[in-house]
This record gives C-alpha cells, sequence and structure tokens, in this order.
C-alpha cells in the first residue's frame, strides 16, 4: 500500500538543523496493523503524518498503491487526505457545539457521493463502535472513552483504505484505552482495514502484526 523510499524529513530553524526523518525506506501491506514506537523526537508522528500527506519530505519519496504522493498539487493532497486517509488524534478534534452523529458527518460534507445518506452511515458508523445510543449527545456530554470512539467514526465516515492513529490511547486510562484498541484491531481484522498507529505504550504496540522502532529519525528495530 505504501512504499517509502530514502525519506527524509529536515527542519531548519535559527537553532540550526533536525533531521526528524532520516533516509528511511519500508513498505506497508495492505491490511496489515504496523505499530510505530519511539521517544520523544524520534521521527514517528513526522513519519505518520507524511503518510497522511501533510508534511512534505525534504527529499526521498512515498507511493500509495503505486502513485507517487508528493507529485500530487495541494487539491489532488486534499483529495487524497479525505478519501483515503481516516485520522485519529490522541486529542480527539471534536467540534464541541455539534453532536456525536453531526462530528462523525462532517467530512462526508465534501463528499458528493454521498447523496443524502450521511445521517443514515453515520449512525451505522456510532453503532459499530458502540455508541450510537449517544447520538445526540455533545462531546462535553460523553467521557474521553466515549469521545475518542466517536473520532474512531468520524475517521470511518469516508471508508478510507487506511486509518492513521496518533497516540490514540495517549489520553485513555488502562481500560478505556484496551477499548479503543480493540475496535482498531476489529477493524484491522474483521474489515481488512490498514491501520498505522504511533505509540509510546509497549503494551498497544502489540497489538500491531508489525512493529518498527524509531530512533533518531531513523528505524532502528524491525519486528515481525
Amino acid at each position: 500500500m505504501f512504499a517509502i523510499n530514502n525519506l527524509s524529513k529536515v527542519y531548519t530553524s535559527q537553532h540550526g538543523t533536525v533531521r526528524a526523518l532520516d533516509d528511511i525506506s519500508l513498505t506497508v501491506e495492505r491490511g496489515s496493523f504496523v505499530a510505530v514506537t519511539g521517544g520523544s523526537g524520534s521521527g514517528k508522528t513526522t513519519l505518520l503524518l507524511t503518510l497522511g500527506g501533510l508534511i512534505r519530505p525534504t527529499s526521498g519519496s512515498v507511493s500509495f498503491s503505486g502513485t507517487p504522493m508528493y507529485t500530487m498539487s495541494e487539491p489532488e493532497l486534499a483529495e487524497y487526505r479525505n478519501r483515503k486517509i481516516g485520522f485519529v488524534l490522541q486529542t480527539f478534534n471534536l467540534i464541541p457545539y455539534l453532536t456525536a452523529i453531526e462530528n462523525v458527518m462532517l467530512p462526508m460534507i465534501f463528499n458528493s457521493e454521498r447523496n443524502g445518506t450521511s445521517q443514515l452511515l453515520a449512525e451505522e458508523l456510532l453503532q459499530k463502535v458502540g455508541l450510537k445510543d449517544r447520538k445526540e449527545h455533545l462531546p462535553r456530554e460523553l467521557s474521553v472513552g466515549q469521545q475518542q470512539r466517536v473520532a474512531i467514526a468520524r475517521a470511518l465516515a469516508n471508508s478510507p483504505d487506511v486509518i492513521l492513529a496518533d497516540e490514540p490511547t495517549g489520553n485513555l486510562d488502562p481500560t478505556l484505552s484496551l477499548e479503543v484498541l480493540n475496535i482498531l484491531k476489529r477493524l484491522n481484522e474483521e474489515e481488512g482495514r490498514t491501520v498505522i498507529m504511533v505509540t509510546h505504550s509497549p503494551e498497544a504496540a502489540c497489538f500491531g502484526s508489525k512493529q518498527l522502532h524509531l530512533k533518531d529519525g531513523k528505524i532502528a528495530d524491525r519486528l515481525n
């Protein structure tokens, strides 16, 4: 699904340069669950955002299903993010004045293929994450675990090929973390969705069928 070749990202400021990614090469197979670990500043989030089309690399290439991503125009990248990628973030990023179902429907606004089916699909997605009975609740009326499950449902709104999860359990206690990880695992195993998850948690990383450990912008270790 992803072919990553000699990927580097260098940030330059008045304080010097930082190689957030340093000549990384790897492939991500369709239907895999990849857990990316590493300390703060190891490059794991930069890698995730590069795969999501949000950060252009300094050098190297990323191909998605055989198409070079960073030869795309900005509108093409925006279309790629909307149709192919579902983002699940540590901070949830729910719109506070929208209900759960309205938050899930939000990505569908720019998808003409939905043709009036947005609400029905959003209800189905909330059912999938066990929250259909909370569809009219605002984020502040939901627990943090429920908010993250709404965020997962929203990530599935346009039936993406890939879920990119950045510390999805970072704000959750162990019980809620397990709930979220089991949802991601089920989406991977039962629906065949590719999941790439950045995590600092060794326990969460064990949910991946493949594990990468980054250090100083390089791949320090690979498992499976």
